[in-house]
């Protein structure tokens, strides 16, 4: 199976930027799509930018502009670079991606994964 681990989560002054990265160094696999969600304290999960296997992307409107999602398909990688940083960002921020990854047993499967989420807060 794959277990996504966000990294690159931290505290940044408003305006500043912080970029992060989900992968599982762990597995072989491939990303079909991938998206980032974050959670505010108090607030229902959102999803914040989303790409798609053709390199298709897209954003939430409150992230537009200032956010933008990547992918490398060689690491197996996905990234959300954020820009212009506001203390509205802050939440834990979530990966979720579905591809497919090759089992012990040599078996290439279908996967659906999220990682267990990394904390940005932004200060003003």
């Amino acid at each position: 199976q794959v277990h996504l681990v966000e990294s690159g989560g931290g505290l940044v002054r408003a305006g500043g930027s912080l970029r992060l990265s989900c992968a599982d160094s762990g597995s072989l696999f491939s990303i079909n799509a991938a998206a980032w969600y974050r959670q505010a304290p108090g607030r229902q999960r959102e999803l914040a930018a989303a790409i798609t296997s053709g390199g298709d992307t897209s954003y939430s409107e409150s992230v537009k502009g200032r956010f933008t999602i990547s992918r490398d398909n060689a690491k197996s990688t996905v990234y959300l670079q954020m820009n212009s940083l506001k203390p509205e960002d802050t939440a834990v921020y979530y990966c979720n991606a579905d591809g497919r990854y090759r089992g012990d047993d040599w078996i290439w499967r279908d996967f659906v994964s999220w990682g267990q989420g990394t904390q940005v807060t932004v200060s003003s």
